[in-house]
């Protein structure tokens, strides 16, 4: 579907409607990301908390369901969406959420679809949102389900339909649970991935207790977290501080794994290889102030860099913040660092909560390239670790490729050893985790933790 895009002002468009939809644009025209997108275009459309909620129910359950969405629209609009105007399969998309997944009346969400359609297309364009919409209002929510999952022509494509996932990463989330002789739990995985989080929160050591933080209700692992139990945290004054920050407890406990593992000596020396955006800079900077360690957060990116450096700035001595590629880390300064967290880039295939558009925007040719770098870095911070010292290994996906392999390579060099992950974190938690089968490293899962799909590795040097 193409042709022209006058520029029509039209009335009749909600205003959480219309930064939904200009946020999905966004991160389909410029890899925008959402999490950070959305909270601007509220501030600036002057929403309140009503049509704040409704904006990000709408941007984030259109991007979760995409796939699912799209299945819909291509049954009712007899075309493939690839041959759909981009701008208008958008708004196709938003108007399908509203009438499969939300308590919208049909007609408004139709004659909206059809005012924005107006707005980004041709005249053309508007008949055609509004006979495609109009056929999906005069068939049941169920009965989409059943015609969508009809259409699968093998399980992994039923499910990736179903849950909205890439068939790639079905697959690759299946062999990550089964690594763990926990295979049967992937629908519940998939299914939690469209589930919104709970936003939980960290209270930096030093700084403030969770038991400030004023209707939050208590965490399950990590001691350090609370629940935020409705309402915009950043109203609080302690997160306002920065005192106080929103968390997972899965990046939380991955901190916490590194510095808690072991007593600390005063004077330590810490590194923060890859520390973009910095919340566990922060967490660690925290920790290292109690006990007299000292760290240096490290983030290439010189934007990222900037946002460690105000994370960090709550702090009463804000550390340090470098901007090297954390592959030269480690021939310009071997044998430095008692305690190391690598929290390498990958493809965030464990934060698809957060995150929805992840799965549509990582394909399965990211994998190589993002391991390869993964490698380099992991090797890097090997050998900026001290003798003795401890190097966490930490990513935010399950893929195999990302994690297990990873560290089963770095492994095969002579001198290192794995430190039991899972041990450490059975001392630090308040619940005990429920762990698969574990070679030593920890993987966390959103079905089962009620965190971010965060795997743990921790790593030492030979004295």
């Amino acid at each position: 579907m193409s042709g022209g895009r006058p520029n029509r002002k039209t009335v009749g468009v909600q205003p959480a409607r219309r930064v939904a939809f200009e946020v999905i644009r966004a991160v389909r025209e410029s890899d925008a990301y959402a999490n950070l997108l959305l909270p601007v275009k509220i501030e600036r459309a002057g929403l309140g908390p009503a049509d704040a909620g409704l904006a990000t129910e709408l941007t984030y359950g259109t991007l979760r369901l995409q796939g699912y969405y799209d299945a819909v629209i291509s049954l009712a609009a007899g075309r493939d969406t690839a041959k759909i105007d981009p701008p208008i399969l958008d708004v196709l998309r938003l108007a399908t959420h509203q009438l499969l997944s939300m308590r919208v009346a049909q007609h408004a969400a139709v004659d909206e679809a059809v005012s924005q359609a107006r707005e980004v297309g041709s005249q053309s364009a508007t008949g055609f949102v509004n006979g495609v919409l109009r056929g999906i209002t005069r068939t049941p929510a169920e009965e989409w389900r059943q015609r969508v999952l009809d259409s699968a022509r093998t399980d992994d494509e039923r499910l990736s339909l179903e849950f909205s996932h890439p068939v790639w990463v079905v697959r690759a989330l299946r062999q990550a649970l089964a690594a763990e002789s926990r295979g049967d739990e992937l629908q519940a995985l998939l299914a939690a991935d469209n589930v919104a989080p709970k936003v939980s929160l960290v209270a930096l050591p030093g700084l403030a207790s969770a038991e400030e933080v004023a209707g939050a209700v208590p965490a399950r692992f990590s001691p350090l977290a609370a629940i935020n139990d409705g309402g915009d945290p950043t109203r609080m004054l302690p997160v306002r501080e920065g005192r106080v920050r929103v968390q997972d407890e899965g990046s939380q406990l991955a901190a916490l794994a590194l510095s808690r593992a072991r007593p600390v000596e005063p004077g330590e020396q810490w590194l923060d290889m890859c520390a973009g955006p910095g919340g566990k800079a922060a967490l660690l900077a925290a920790e290292a102030s109690q006990s007299g360690a000292v760290l240096t957060a490290n983030e290439v990116v010189p934007a990222r860099a900037e946002l460690v450096r105000k994370a960090l700035a709550a702090l009463p001595t804000p550390p340090e913040v470098s901007e090297l590629d954390g592959r030269d880390i480690g021939p310009q300064m071997p044998d430095r660092f008692d305690r190391i967290l690598l929290d390498a880039p990958c493809t965030g295939l464990g934060a698809l909560r957060r995150r929805p558009e992840a799965r549509w925007r990582k394909q399965p040719r990211d994998v190589p390239a993002l391991s390869s770098l993964q490698a380099e870095l992991l090797a890097s911070g090997l050998e900026a670790l001290k003798p003795g010292g401890l190097l966490a290994y930490v990513t935010c996906s399950p893929h195999l490729a990302e994690t297990r392999l990873v560290v089963g390579t770095a492994l095969k060099k002579a001198g290192l050893s794995l430190v039991d992950a899972r041990e450490v974190l059975d001392r630090i938690t308040l619940e005990p985790l429920d762990l698969g089968v574990s070679d030593g490293t920890v993987q966390l899962w959103p079905h089962r933790h009620g965190t971010d799909a965060m795997f743990i590795c921790l790593i030492t040097k030979d004295r």
